[in-house]
């Protein structure tokens, strides 16, 4: 398993590679040809579905497997999006690797990255009259799904309104700050 050594408890919920949020509803040992028998695996429920199963290895897994951020975490991230750099790149022929190489970490600061890069080169784009391209888009909707659906879950906001409640927050602090200066 890639990520903490801890092991997870059946009820717990993690962030499973790029299935995403998932819920451990077990742990068992699976017969394979060639296996022994004895390793274990946890049995992951993918978010919001009731019927599938995932099985992945509790050691030596190939996805990411991290516990959940706490909600305090979730919301320190929030307040330092402004603060968050966004990712450099050079060369544009590396940008798509830059943004799997983020994805594929599946940390919410990564993730973060990914969206306040996209969304900058956006307006910029948008500003010469230029379209989004369809990478920054597919990677912009990946890391929103995966961040937005972690991030609802912990601060009870529904997933689709996790934008506005991004943007209001930092237009906010935007504004408090500037009141800050001006007195």
């Amino acid at each position: 398993m890639k990520g903490c050594g801890k092991m997870f408890e059946t009820g717990e919920y993690v962030v499973y590679g790029r299935t995403g949020i998932c819920k451990v509803t077990g742990v068992t040992t699976m017969k394979m040809d060639g296996a022994s028998g004895e390793r274990l695996y946890y049995v992951l429920r993918p978010g919001g579905e009731t019927e599938g199963k995932i099985f992945t290895p509790v050691e030596g897994g190939k996805q990411v497997l991290r516990g959940i951020i706490t909600k305090e975490e979730a919301e320190k991230l929030i307040n330092e999006i402004p603060l968050i750099e966004t990712l450099s790149i050079e060369n544009e022929k590396f940008r798509e690797d830059s943004y799997k190489k983020c994805i594929r970490t599946c940390e919410c600061r990564d993730l973060l990255r990914i969206i306040k890069t996209i969304y900058i080169r956006k307006q910029t784009r948008l500003s010469h009259g230029k379209k989004t391209t369809a990478t920054d888009e597919r990677y912009l909707k990946m890391a929103e799904d995966h961040l937005y659906s972690e991030f609802s879950m912990l601060l009870d906001i529904p997933k689709d309104h996790m934008a506005d409640y991004i943007k209001q927050h930092i237009r906010q602090q935007r504004e408090e700050t500037e009141q800050a200066c001006a007195v």
